[in-house]
C-alpha cells in the first residue's frame, strides 16, 4: 500500500512533493498560516504586478461601503473559509485527504488521465473507470481511491479553450470544479484536494484558468462552508505555484489590505454567485411590480364570492387592483436581445447601402459600434491571454513593430515600419495578437509611437477601418496613454484622415527635433525615400554612406 507519513520538506513556504510518502493536512501550510502570509507578493504591490493586471471598469459604489472610496468588495475577509484553503507544491494523490480530483478526458482512459495516479492507485482503478461509461466536459464522476491515501477519486472532464467561444470554455471549466465539490458532499467527504483542471493539449491559458478555479472554490465555500474542511489546490510546476500565490489573495484575501488590493486587481468579470461568467442574453429581465395608488373610495367594488366552506365570509377587492397585476407591461422583459440584435443588424445593412465617404476614399468602414469601457477591457484580456500562450517569433522577425529607446520628454517609443507590413504574406490574427502583446507594457503610462511611411504606399496596407478595430482591442488605456504617434513621411491620403495625437513630418531632421536620433533603429531605405523626396535637403550625416551620394554642386 503506502508508507507511513513523511516529514514534508519545505522550499520557500511550500511543502515538496515526497514521492511515496504520505503527507497529512497538519503538514500542509494553511493559506491562512503567518508562513504563507509572510510571502504575498501583494506586499507593497511590487512591479512585478504592473503588467499582469487591469483596473476594473465596472467597480462600482452600492449598498454598504466595505472598500476603499465606496467599493463594495466582492470577495470580503472571511477567515473561516481561509482556514479551509491550502496550497500544495506536489501530486494531490500523496495528500492524506478524503478526495483527490483527477483530470482526465470523456473516456476516463489511463492515458488521459493526471499522470501518475493510475501507477499510484493500481490497476483497480483503470478497471472500475472502464465500468463508468465515460464522462462529459464539465461533469465528475466518483470511484474508489484503491492504493491511494485517500477514501475516493473524483474523475472530472475539463473544456477545450479557443477565444472565439471562451466564455463556453470559462463556465465548463467552473462547472468542473463545482461538479467535483458537488460530488464531495453527496458522498459524505470534507476534504478534497484538486490539481489544475487543464491541459496544455486543450490550449487552455494557464492564468485564466486559475482565476476561474478560485473563484468558482470560493463561491461554493460561500454557502457550504459548514460542510466542507479543506480544499487543496495543488500544483506540479513552478510557474503555477506561483500564479496561485499572486491569484489567491485576490479572492481570499487575509487582511484588509489584501482585500482593499484585490479591489484594483480583480478582473472585471468574476462570474456570478456561482463563478460562471456572466452571459447578458441568458439574463431574465423584468420589470419592478407597477406602484398602486390608493383606491379612490368612490370606485365601484365587485362581491367576491368564495368556496362554500366560507360561506358568510365575502370580501371585497377593488378592480383596480386585479388589472394592476394584469398589466402586460408587468410581464414584459426589458430590451428583448433578439430584438436588439435585429435592430443593430438592420443599423448595419443601412450603414453598408448608404453613402460612406471613408469607404469611398478607400479608409474602409469607420463607422462600426462603439465598444463600452467593460467590453473594450474583456476584448483586450482575451487577445492577450492568447498572445502570451503563443510563439509569435515569425511576427517578430518581420520587424513591422519593435521598441525603440525614449522621445525628448522621456517617454518610451514603440517604431512602426508600414514599407514591412506585407499584407499578402501575414496572417493579421496573429499580427493583432503580435501587437496586444508589444504594447501591452508601454500602454500603462504615456508612450510614444513612430511610423515610417516611406515607401509604405508601394505595399498593400490595411484600411483604416481595421486600424480602428486594432485601436479597441487595444483599450481605452492605450488611447489615453498615448502621447504622440509620429508620421514620417505621409502621402496626401493619408494626412485626409482625421487622427488625433498625430503629428505629420516630412523630414528626418523634422522628426529628430521629437524623438533623438540615437534613440530610434531607422531601415536604410528610409533614410533613401528621404533624400529622394526632399531633392538632398537637410542630408543625414549616417554611418551608411552608399546611400548618400554627394550633393551636386550648386
Amino acid at each position: 500500500m503506502y508508507r507511513s507519513p513523511e516529514t514534508a520538506v519545505l522550499r520557500g513556504g511550500m511543502p515538496l512533493n515526497s514521492s511515496d510518502g504520505v503527507v497529512g493536512l497538519d503538514q500542509v501550510p494553511c493559506w491562512s498560516d503567518t508562513e504563507q502570509r509572510s510571502s504575498s507578493p501583494y506586499e507593497g504591490d511590487g512591479p512585478a504586478l504592473s503588467y499582469s493586471y487591469f483596473s476594473d471598469p465596472l467597480a462600482t459604489s452600492h449598498g454598504d461601503e466595505t472598500g476603499t472610496g465606496g467599493v463594495v468588495s466582492r470577495f470580503p475577509v472571511d477567515h473561516e473559509i481561509n482556514s479551509k484553503i491550502y496550497l500544495w507544491r506536489g501530486n494531490p494523490w500523496n495528500l492524506e485527504v478524503d478526495a483527490v480530483v483527477n483530470s482526465t478526458n470523456e473516456s476516463l482512459d489511463e492515458a488521459h488521465s493526471s499522470p501518475g495516479l493510475h501507477a499510484a492507485a493500481g490497476p483497480g482503478l483503470a478497471e472500475e473507470c472502464a465500468t463508468l461509461g465515460g464522462c462529459r466536459t464539465g461533469m465528475a464522476k466518483v470511484t474508489n481511491a484503491y492504493d491511494l491515501p485517500a477514501r475516493r477519486v473524483i474523475h472530472t472532464v475539463g473544456p477545450k479553450y479557443a477565444i472565439k467561444y471562451h466564455t463556453a470554455a470559462e463556465n465548463a471549466l467552473s462547472h468542473c470544479y463545482r461538479s467535483c465539490l458537488e460530488l464531495l458532499i453527496e458522498n459524505g467527504l470534507q476534504s478534497i484536494a484538486t490539481g489544475c483542471i487543464y491541459t496544455e493539449a486543450k490550449n487552455y491559458p494557464r492564468e485564466p484558468a486559475a482565476h476561474v478555479s478560485i473563484r468558482t472554490v470560493r463561491r461554493f465555500l460561500e454557502k457550504h462552508k459548514d460542510k466542507i474542511t479543506a480544499v487543496v489546490f495543488c500544483t506540479s510546476t513552478a510557474s503555477d505555484t506561483e500564479i496561485y500565490k499572486r491569484l489567491l489573495p485576490l479572492y481570499f484575501p487575509r487582511d484588509k489590505h489584501e482585500e482593499e488590493v484585490a479591489m484594483s486587481k480583480l478582473p472585471a468579470d468574476v462570474g456570478d454567485e456561482n463563478g460562471e461568467t456572466i452571459i447578458d442574453e441568458r439574463k431574465i429581465r423584468i420589470k419592478p411590480l407597477p406602484v398602486i395608488s390608493a383606491v379612490d373610495p368612490k370606485s365601484p367594488t365587485t362581491e367576491v364570492d368564495l368556496p362554500i366552506s366560507d360561506v358568510g365570509m365575502t370580501v371585497k377587492r377593488s378592480p383596480f387592483q386585479v388589472d394592476s397585476y394584469l398589466d402586460p407591461a408587468f410581464m414584459s422583459l426589458i430590451k428583448d436581445p433578439d430584438q436588439r440584435r435585429k435592430e443593430q443588424w438592420e443599423r448595419s445593412a443601412k450603414n453598408e447601402s448608404g453613402f460612406n465617404c471613408a469607404k469611398l476614399l478607400g479608409f474602409g468602414d469607420l463607422g462600426g459600434p462603439p465598444l463600452t469601457a467593460a467590453q473594450e477591457y474583456s476584448l483586450h484580456a482575451r487577445y492577450l491571454a492568447k498572445a502570451n500562450s503563443l510563439n509569435l517569433s515569425e511576427i517578430a522577425e518581420m520587424k513591422i513593430v519593435y521598441r525603440g529607446g525614449v522621445d525628448s520628454e522621456g517617454h518610451p517609443v514603440m517604431v512602426v515600419v508600414g514599407a514591412h507590413f506585407l499584407l499578402r504574406c501575414l496572417e493579421l490574427e496573429r499580427f493583432v495578437l503580435y501587437v496586444v502583446k508589444e504594447f501591452e507594457p508601454l500602454i500603462h503610462k504615456p508612450y510614444t509611437i513612430v511610423y515610417f511611411h516611406s515607401a509604405a504606399s508601394l505595399q498593400m496596407q490595411p484600411d483604416l477601418g481595421w486600424m480602428k478595430r486594432l485601436q479597441q482591442i487595444l483599450g481605452r488605456k492605450h488611447q489615453r496613454n498615448l502621447h504622440a504617434i509620429y508620421v514620417l513621411h505621409p502621402t496626401v491620403g493619408l494626412k485626409a484622415a482625421v487622427w488625433r495625437k498625430v503629428v505629420y513630418v516630412d523630414r528626418l531632421l523634422q522628426l529628430f527635433r521629437y524623438v533623438p536620433r540615437e534613440q530610434l533603429t531607422i531601415p536604410d531605405f528610409v533614410f533613401q525615400h528621404d533624400l529622394e523626396i526632399n531633392g538632398g535637403r537637410g542630408v543625414i550625416v549616417d554611418p551608411r554612406p552608399k546611400y548618400f551620394p554627394q550633393r551636386p554642386p550648386a
